[in-house]
């Protein structure tokens, strides 16, 4: 027998054992999460749902999982970065397609007994415990919520804007200003604010302009002005009408009065909508900012009502996958925590 057959026997040998005692772990553990940690609840009622299947979401599931706690994930397949073919910025995950992320995700909390629902949360009431309503009619109970929803992108209503998105027209440097540097790039003035998104994406390119669109030259502070001449962005007034495509790439941006610059990458500021109704149905305490409404947490997730974790994209606009993926790990481990010491002192008490 060759050195190499030997070495290939043996990992085969190794990938089967591995393979048996992923099974084993998974039975095991499954049994585990459907038997342990009720705490004198009923055994229909989970000790975690978590409503939401985006990074934070199966984060969360995956903890608790490892932690032996039943657990629900229930997802309504609506994840932020949908539109975009590939994420950056994660450690050892970078330029992996967010599809890719998620399957890998639900194939992990698999193996620790979660179950994983392609359902929507429709209602949400508390008595004790939460009951926790599905689209498809399903009523579950559970003992603690992670409330992982995420949030939606309003995008400028200018034609050929939504259909682009996630591809040449973006919103995120970080995500993707390195795929486009040193490309030219527009600037999609949705507010004052915009200076800003222009002068952050000068640092992947030295060719930018920013569209003032519906944003008056005026509104612009002589700060603004100074700050974009030293940056090298031109500042073009007037409404944009339409985004210019022609084989399936952007090539321009036409404005009302029919004049046309050539840009291949166009940078829009999309308006951030928290999917927080949940949330608010409970009675959560909300911030308003200038990105939108959110619960008021604490460093683990933990929300004003007892019992209710926030995480991802429900906590803030400006969650990345890397962010939400901690957020998390972070609010299961509080409430794996949380519901030892209940159960302890529920034993104690009798």
């Amino acid at each position: 027998m060759t050195e190499h057959t030997r070495d290939t026997r043996n990992d085969q040998n190794a990938r089967k054992a591995r393979g048996t005692r992923n099974a084993r772990d998974t039975e095991r553990n499954g049994n585990a999460g459907r038997t342990r940690g009720t705490g004198g609840h009923g055994s229909g009622t989970h000790d975690v749902v978590v409503v939401g299947g985006g990074a934070a979401g199966l984060s969360a599931a995956l903890v608790l999982g490892r932690a032996r706690r039943r657990t629900l994930v229930v997802d309504a397949g609506e994840p932020r970065n949908a539109p975009s073919s590939h994420m950056q910025g994660y450690l050892s995950r970078d330029g992996m397609a967010p599809a890719e992320f998620l399957a890998v995700g639900r194939e992990e909390i698999a193996r620790y007994g979660v179950e994983l629902v392609r359902d929507r949360v429709t209602d949400v009431t508390r008595d004790g415990d939460f009951t926790v309503v599905l689209g498809a009619g399903r009523t579950v109970r559970a003992r603690r919520l992670v409330v992982a929803t995420g949030l939606q992108d309003e995008l400028p209503a200018v034609p050929g804007v939504a259909e682009r998105f996630g591809r040449d027209v973006l919103h995120c440097p970080f995500c993707h200003g390195w795929e486009v540097r040193d490309e030219p790039f527009g600037v999609l003035a949705a507010g004052p604010a915009s200076v800003h998104q222009a002068l952050m994406v000068s640092q992947w390119s030295k060719d930018v302009t920013l569209f003032l669109h519906t944003v008056a030259e005026e509104e612009l502070s002589g700060q603004d002005l100074r700050r974009l001449a030293a940056a090298g962005v031109d500042v073009v007034p007037g409404e944009v009408a339409e985004l210019l495509v022609e084989d399936d790439r952007l090539t321009g941006v036409r404005l009302a009065d029919g004049s046309v610059h050539a840009r291949s990458v166009l940078y829009v500021a999309p308006r951030p909508v928290p999917r927080t109704d949940l949330l608010e149905r409970l009675g959560a305490a909300m911030d308003e900012t200038p990105f939108g409404t959110y619960p008021v947490v604490d460093p683990t997730g933990l929300t004003t009502v007892p019992g209710v974790w926030a995480a991802g994209n429900a906590i803030g606009f400006a969650e990345q996958v890397v962010h939400a993926t901690s957020g998390g790990y972070r609010a299961a481990a509080a409430i794996v925590g949380d519901l030892l010491m209940a159960d302890l002192d529920a034993a104690v008490t009798g």
